[in-house]
């Protein structure tokens, strides 16, 4: 959700990648998906799921001002916004707790009011504190009418008692691994074992391991007890998918209509996520060469798709084993920032033609001989949002990494990445063994405090899947994953199209199933197949 759902300017992998913000959506992560030694020893793991206790009920919520906006953004004015306490540790609800950061634009129309409709923009790691104000350019005003809207920044987030793992380096394009250009492992083990470990020296290291999917789908029924609903409705995406489908099971009951779009498979968090990214590229990256063959007059890449493969592989190894600066920048691009980039940009259709001008400009940049627009696009992808004084810089890596490696365990065994990724290198040569590789999880010592919560088919029919066929973010496989999972208490609608967004990108199919069930609450009988 940007200025416009049809215009929006931010792709975010899902697991979220921190490129520069105008390289990460607005809406909801996509994440592709994507851990530490705790040098302060946390006392009572257990798997014991904590009791459904309630210690935000009846605690009115005081809604007043939002806080301040970074420079060159805006809100709507109507948006307002409040803090709620709620418990670090639901195992212990009297203990320690947390801020959360909620705000709200109100229906326009209370005689048509049904409810609230919490909206979260996946990540992991993403704020959604000013969803409402997105949200309310993009959904049409019969929807509107019916609805309070709800954002949050989930815990640990932005505003919401933000966490920090103590990281200089704010991207998280390292914590994609990808192999050297031989394809050892060696440096991506090395570094793996440093952030987690920076993680758990850090000032956030004893908060670090209760920042989970399973607490913050809790913290959401702490928001819906604090607003005084009976049920909230949601719409989330990409991992906001896998948390509402996590709320769902632990609070059916409490559930009114739910929307998921861009679906993670809840039976693979998070180490199996990671394999999908193979296929999922496999599927998406021809739409994108598709679009360079029918401009090779331009792009130079070859005039079929397997031409422009060869080329663009050709092109990331070259990166692979010598990176190249970007002209008036310090930044420099690898092989792995290339792919990263490319990963981002493939999430949107609207953005294949800057995807195919970017690879064009990275193939002059090699060659010496790069121009002025070349220079000028380059220095626009790599541009670096200004530092905020209220929020830790690495913010998202460090939530993104709290919820990757505290949600679910991870092998140890470093041989295990090694032979894996040697292998899936080999059969997906366009993420080059990325998604098989190591990750700092492998070196997380505080195991996650409870098993992932079960994603059960027990409840009402009110949750609506929406998934595209080529997602290289959230692949095809891991939305069957979802529906599957939910079994009856869903409808699947597929797209036949590529990239991470489905609702709002121009089919009416799509549209029309999305906003007649947040309206009135009806869904098609059987699952629906949609044209583009």
């Amino acid at each position: 959700m940007n200025e416009s759902r049809n215009r929006r300017t931010k792709p975010m992998p899902e697991v979220v990648t921190s490129l520069p913000a105008h390289l990460q959506r607005s809406r909801g992560s996509q994440w592709g998906l994507l851990s530490v030694l705790i040098l302060t020893a946390v006392a009572g793991c257990s798997d014991k799921a904590p009791p459904d206790a309630a210690p935000g009920e009846g605690r009115p919520l005081l809604w007043g001002n939002c806080p301040a906006l970074p420079e060159g953004a805006t809100r709507d004015p109507r948006q307002t916004c409040a803090t709620l306490q709620v418990p670090l540790d639901y195992h212990h609800p009297d203990g320690r707790t947390l801020e959360l950061a909620i705000s709200r634009i109100a229906t326009a129309k209370p005689d048509s009011r049904r409810g609230v409709l919490l909206l979260n923009p996946g990540g992991p790691g993403l704020g959604g504190l000013d969803l409402p104000s997105l949200a309310a350019t993009v959904l049409p005003s019969e929807v509107l009418e019916r609805y309070d809207l709800i954002g949050f920044d989930p815990r640990g987030v932005g505003h919401s008692s933000p966490v920090t793992c103590g990281l200089t380096d704010v991207s998280l394009v390292d914590l994609f691994p990808y192999p050297a250009a031989d394809g050892s492992i060696d440096a991506n083990v090395a570094l793996a074992r440093e952030t987690a470990a920076r993680c758990a020296a850090s000032t956030s290291g004893d908060v670090l391991p209760f920042i989970t999917t399973a607490n913050t789908a809790r913290d959401m029924e702490q928001i819906r007890q604090a607003l005084g609903e009976g049920k909230i409705s949601y719409w989330g995406q990409s991992y906001g998918t896998y948390l509402g489908a996590v709320y769902a099971s632990l609070f059916a009951e409490n559930t009114d209509r739910i929307v998921l779009e861009g679906n993670v498979d809840p039976t693979s968090v998070w180490y199996g996520t990671y394999h999908y990214w193979g296929e999922g590229m496999a599927s998406r990256f021809p739409d994108a060469a598709r679009f360079a063959a029918a401009n090779n007059d331009t792009v130079h890449f070859g005039t079929t798709v397997e031409e422009v493969t060869e080329a663009y592989l050709e092109l990331a190894s070259r990166l692979d084993a010598t990176p190249a600066s970007i002209p008036g920048t310090s930044a420099r691009i690898s092989g792995g920032l290339f792919r990263t980039v490319t990963y981002s940009l493939l999430q949107r259709n609207e953005q294949i033609p800057l995807l195919v001008q970017f690879w064009r400009a990275i193939d002059n940049l090699t060659a010496g001989t790069p121009t002025a627009e070349d220079a000028a696009l380059l220095q626009q992808v790599f541009a670096q949002e200004p530092a905020r004084a209220d929020v830790p810089a690495d913010n998202q890596t460090a939530v993104f990494l709290s919820l990757a490696c505290g949600d679910a365990s991870w092998p140890t065994d470093i041989e295990v990445y090694r032979k894996k990724t040697a292998e899936d290198r080999a059969a997906h040569p366009l993420t080059a063994g990325m998604p098989f590789n190591i990750w700092p999880c492998a070196f997380w010592k505080t195991q996650p405090r409870e098993a992932p919560v079960e994603v059960t088919r027990q409840g009402e029919h009110n949750i609506l899947l929406l998934q595209n066929r080529r997602d290289n973010a959230t692949p095809w496989e891991s939305g069957l994953g979802m529906r599957k999972a939910l079994g009856a208490r869903a409808t699947f609608v597929e797209l036949d199209a590529g990239g991470h967004y489905v609702y709002g990108q121009g089919s009416s199919c799509v549209d029309g199933v999305f906003n007649t069930f947040l309206v009135t609450g009806q869904l098609p009988q059987g699952d629906v197949s949609c044209a583009n």
